[in-house]
């Protein structure tokens, strides 16, 4: 087995850094979609189901790649893929910039999810190797909010361009050449200290060492279904309401360069929920924090559903916190289910399964919104909320014992 070293600071800072300037530029692109699909929908005359569709599209492709790139990361290593990945999603931005149909914009956004599938798993397993001895979770955390990070850079400067007066193809433009450029950057900095170019593991061909793991390499498969069922509906919603709040806030009246911040201002709460909600697991478990966080998600998407304009625009940062905060409840007991060999698989699935109900979510939520209305579209992602709180009732009693 080839595992990342860890013997030199510098080059764990390095793998550090690749990884952190990686997520944050995919998670950039991937979220700006949801401030761009307003604009998109207003160029194009889409409808909420059609929005819907066309963030799925994205989704669907990711969630597909998603697995595979596990299995791809133990077989060519992490380098390689986090570089074709930045440059896939970035070749897709520069192509949407010209695109002048929606099926072209279609076929661009699937470019994106070509690329961003390759960059959550093997980014992981990376850190998780490069800091396998000492601060594992402390670098991990610092590589998770990267991404929350590179999602209010990228799309707080995409509404604040549009209130400005730039078109969206020239910022697509401009993110499209940012991430071809750091594709190359990433690329070079991981050669230059000589990590992220071997496999994370041997990929099990030939005799496996002792205590090698098999298959999947998932300890307690039980708790694993269950996280996998958690993660689905909590994305669910995540995503719908991340695709849809602008259009929500257009339809109270809001112009079109305040409603797309809406978007921003549930990922600033995010940012700030994440920190919170993996404080409070920490204190009162992972069961009754996750419940306790979608309750009150499920009670701050009906709210903003009902009330007034200018009250659902206030209660945005408050319904981001436990509307994203919870994956940091969630996402942590991925090292604790799954065999150290195995641990881009397991990272693979639990971003596939967002990924899937990435693209369930905006495409239900959206034929809602168009047979009804759209805030009978956010009653639904309310219900949907709570009905995650059922395999979560499973999550912890399966949770493997810590050492």
């Amino acid at each position: 087995m080839a595992y990342v070293s860890d013997a030199h600071t510098s080059s764990r800072k390095s793998v550090l850094w690749a990884a952190c300037a990686t997520h944050a530029i995919q998670d950039g692109l991937s979220a700006t979609i949801y401030v761009l699909l307003p604009v998109l929908a207003q160029t194009f005359g889409l409808n909420y189901g059609q929005v819907g569709l066309f963030k799925g599209v994205k989704n669907l492709t990711q969630g597909m790649l998603e697995i595979s790139s596990g299995f791809a990361t133990e077989r060519f290593g992490a380098r390689r893929l986090l570089a074709l990945g930045l440059a896939g999603a970035g070749l897709g931005y520069l192509m949407l910039s010209f695109a002048g149909t929606a099926i072209a914009v279609l076929a661009c956004l699937l470019l994106v999810g070509v690329g961003v599938a390759f960059q959550h798993a093997p980014s992981s397993a990376l850190v998780s190797r490069a800091y396998a001895r000492s601060g594992r979770r402390g670098a991990l955390g610092l590589y998770n909010s990267s991404g929350d990070a590179g999602k209010l850079v990228f799309t707080g400067c995409f509404s604040l361009a549009i209130g400005a007066g730039l078109t969206w193809s020239t910022m697509t433009l401009v993110f499209g050449l940012s991430a071809v450029a750091a594709a190359g950057v990433v690329y070079c900095v991981l050669g230059r200290v000589g990590l992220g170019g071997e496999a994370v593991v041997s990929g099990g061909s030939g005799p496996a060492s002792p205590g090698s793991a098999k298959g999947w390499g998932i300890l307690n498969r039980q708790g694993f279904s269950a996280l996998l069922a958690v993660v689905f509906f909590d994305s669910a919603v995540q995503a719908g309401a991340l695709t849809f709040i602008a259009f929500v806030m257009l339809a109270k009246g809001l112009p079109l360069s305040v409603a797309t911040l809406a978007a921003v201002i549930l990922l600033i709460g995010g940012m700030c929920g994440k920190a919170a909600c993996g404080f409070l697991a920490e204190r009162i478990g992972v069961r009754t924090a996750f419940s306790i966080a979608q309750l009150l998600t499920a009670v701050g998407i009906t709210a903003i559903a009902v009330a007034p304009s200018i009250l659902a625009y206030v209660l945005l940062p408050f319904v981001g916190v436990v509307l994203q905060g919870s994956t940091t409840i969630t996402y942590g007991l991925v090292d604790d289910m799954v065999h150290p060999d195995r641990t881009p698989r397991g990272y693979a699935l639990v971003y596939a399964a967002s990924s899937f109900a990435s693209v369930a979510g905006p495409l239900g939520f959206g034929l809602i919104a168009d047979v009804f209305e759209i805030g009978i579209a956010m009653i639904a992602m309310a219900l949907v909320a709570g009905l995650a709180i059922v395999p979560v009732l499973w999550l912890e009693a399966a949770e493997p014992s810590k050492p």
